[in-house]
């Protein structure tokens, strides 16, 4: 079964856009990275400057491999200008 994470970017006020800018394109290596079943990105209709990403995994190791390897180019350090804290990952649980 698919390992789904919920992933939350808060923004610094006014950097929404600018950060999407540098996420949106990012993600063509997310979805042709091992173990990525799908990732949709959503902005929040209240607020400009949160993003949400919906990621859908192989398992959870392949996510945190991901996350490992995100890190070790430094995408983490990019998107960091524009962050107005740490971004908020949950592993969900699927019950039906």
């Amino acid at each position: 079964m698919s390992h789904t994470v919920y992933v939350e970017f808060k923004c610094q006020e006014g950097k929404g856009s600018e950060f999407l800018d540098v996420l949106l394109p990012a993600l063509a290596d997310t979805r042709a990275f091992d173990g990525c079943e799908s990732i949709e990105t959503f902005v929040n209709m209240e607020n400009q400057d949160t993003v949400i990403l919906w990621e859908k995994w192989r398992d959870r190791s392949a996510q945190e491999a991901y996350l490992g390897w995100r890190i070790e180019t430094g995408m983490l350090d990019l998107i960091g200008e524009f962050m107005a804290g740490p971004p908020a990952f949950v592993h969900l649980d699927p019950k039906d």
